[in-house]
């Protein structure tokens, strides 16, 4: 694909490809590699102009292993099981397994940032993927901390992140777009622009740290004011408010 719509396709992949993708420079271009059976390549050219694919050795279960690299943000260390965690921070151990979320994209980044400067209190993480924001919460001082995700596969791999990093959650199967969503302090939500524009109004918080989007996407949240603005390359994060105060 041109270089210039590559924030815009990784964004759009990792709606179908959420353990990950790799990257490869071409002359004027940029390639995107996801691993997967041939349900995922129908999927993927029912939705992309340009996709080819090919065979690829036994394993490939597993080749995603060797893209995830440990980061350090702020006083915590975030990163995979076969790592050794850095002295002197907060370690935060993930194994997304099949689930988005290992701390290296930016959008995690950001609300890892962004949590640290938050004041510990009740937290809601709507999307928690692998679970890294909200075991960072409980690492953090955050109590009653509440996982929602509605993919099964999500909910197995924060559950057992928790219990590596011996942090108590409370992990449910949820579908925040049509149950009532549980109130909180804080809420964090690392999800698509579209998802977060529609979960914004059914939301019960006094803050609500919120990324998922790129920095050119004109942001909409119905009923929160927004106190800051956070980049990191183009993507972005936001803390808001309530336009009437919070429950």
């Amino acid at each position: 694909m041109p270089l210039e719509r590559a924030e815009e396709a990784r964004a759009e992949l990792l709606e179908f490809a959420a353990h990950g993708f790799e990257e490869r420079d071409l002359p004027g271009r940029l390639e995107l590699a996801v691993y997967g059976d041939s349900e995922v390549e129908r999927t993927l050219k029912a939705a992309f102009d340009d996709v080819s694919s090919e065979r690829v050795e036994p394993g490939w279960e597993d080749q995603w292993r060797a893209f995830h690299r440990p980061v350090e943000i702020g006083k915590l260390w975030v990163g995979p099981p076969w790592e050794e965690p850095a002295e002197g921070l907060v370690p935060v151990v993930i194994d997304p397994g099949g689930a988005f979320g290992t701390g290296a994209h930016p959008t995690t980044r950001l609300c890892l940032e962004l949590l640290q400067e938050a004041e510990p209190a009740s937290l809601l993480d709507v999307g928690c993927g692998s679970g890294v924001l909200a075991i960072a919460a409980g690492k953090l001082g955050f109590s009653s901390v509440v996982a929602l995700d509605n993919d099964p596969e999500a909910i197995e791999a924060t559950l057992t992140n928790a219990e590596a990093n011996g942090v108590a959650l409370d992990v449910r199967l949820f579908d925040a777009l049509t149950e009532t969503v549980p109130a909180a302090d804080v809420v964090v939500c690392n999800v698509s622009l579209q998802a977060l524009e529609d979960l914004a109004p059914r939301l019960r918080c006094k803050t609500l740290v919120a990324s998922g989007f790129l920095a050119a996407d004109g942001l909409r949240l119905n009923g929160y004011r927004i106190v800051s603005r956070h980049e990191q390359g183009d993507w972005a994060a936001v803390v808001a408010r309530p336009e009437r105060g919070g429950e």
